[in-house]
């Protein structure tokens, strides 16, 4: 009776440490989320599971020979006790990883005046907890191999020891992978591209959507992804329309008339652009660039806070100009001529007589 009694009052003892350690966990975090306005507490719950998980991983291995089961197994049992809490353990360093970035990001984000420099920590930040990620899983895998499988640990010894011709080798098969890894980490702690950035990449208009050790995808205007290898933006020209500040000036083309009011069309612009509230006020014109014996070229420049309200403003300006110039001076449209003159009539028939009499002579 007592060899059945024992393992289950060792289960039933870690369950309730676990459980008591979990409400208490609990607890703690709502005082400190009530305690300081700058935590989140749905942040903060997801270090709930992966600390219960460890802590009784943790108290089985530490409880698991009072059970006295006396099994063959034993050695491999505690050593997965061991891998559980070691993963545990991880899993629970990459949870306050994030949990401390953000709670970073949030407060530098009410304190920070520019945007950019947000957009800057936010980038180094995603990027330092992939390394900080990357480095712990390899770590843990290497650890949870050799502790389960002990005939693998002579393998890794040998491993060890031919590390430096290993290196050589997945140096020069691997350049591409390693030079985006270094632009990746140029790209984070420079200040070339950010997180949030408008870029022009390729003729494709988007905003930085994510960029990691390898690629950065940019999101284009019409929800299409582009994902490019990080290395483009240290090695290739491209645009980026957030550097040294967001605002934008949109240009708008028109061909019209030469008998075009020009004056009482700067007018309603300015007029228009007062009403707009995409417009940000910092400036405007209308000028006349170009003429040509059949047209001239107007140009309208308009200041916005950003490239998406600096797009919004070119339409809702193009539309409104062409609609006060047809409701109130429709002949100052370009005119087509479609229809041959009398002069041209004559002088083509002219051209035609000559060719008849060289052909008679």
């Amino acid at each position: 009776m007592e060899e059945i009694l024992r393992p289950i009052i060792v289960l039933l003892g870690t369950a309730a440490i676990t459980v008591s350690v979990g409400v208490l966990v609990d607890r703690v975090l709502r005082y400190a989320a009530r305690r300081s306005t700058g935590v989140n507490l749905a942040s903060l719950r997801r270090l709930q599971l992966p600390l219960q998980v460890l802590v009784g991983a943790v108290t089985l291995h530490g409880v698991y020979p009072l059970a006295e089961l006396d099994l063959r197994q034993d050695v491999v049992i505690r050593n997965f006790l061991a891998t559980a809490a070691i993963i545990a353990a991880v899993w629970l360093v990459i949870r306050a990883t994030d949990v401390v970035a953000e709670g970073l990001l949030g407060r530098y984000a009410q304190r920070a005046s520019e945007i950019s420099r947000v957009r800057q920590l936010r980038t180094q930040l995603g990027l330092v907890r992939r390394i900080v990620t990357s480095v712990l899983v390899v770590t843990t895998a290497a650890v949870a191999i050799m502790l389960l499988f002990p005939s693998l640990r002579t393998l890794g010894t040998s491993m060890l020891a031919s590390a430096g011709v290993i290196g050589i080798i997945v140096g020069v098969a691997a350049q591409s992978t390693l030079s985006n890894l270094m632009a990746g980490l140029q790209i984070a702690f420079g200040d070339s591209v950010k997180i949030g950035d408008t870029v022009v990449v390729e003729g494709e208009w988007g905003t930085v959507e994510e960029i990691t050790l390898t690629f950065l995808t940019v999101r284009i205007w019409d929800d299409r992804r582009l994902t490019m290898p990080v290395s483009y933006f240290n090695s290739k020209p491209y645009e980026n329309w957030s550097r040294g500040g967001s605002q934008v000036t949109g240009i708008v083309l028109l061909h019209l008339d030469h008998s075009t009011p020009v004056p009482a069309l700067r007018e309603h612009l300015h007029t228009y652009l007062r009403e707009c509230r995409e417009w940000d006020g910092r400036n405007w014109n209308l000028l006349v660039t170009d003429s040509t014996p059949t047209d001239i070229v107007v140009r309208a420049t308009m200041s916005a806070a950003d490239a998406d309200d600096a797009w919004t403003l070119r339409c809702a300006v193009r539309e409104e100009l062409l609609t006060w110039i047809g409701r109130h001076h429709a002949h100052a449209f370009p005119k087509i001529p479609t229809s041959i003159t009398p002069a041209v009539a004559a002088a083509r028939a002219d051209d035609r007589d000559e060719s008849l009499r060289a052909t008679a002579t």
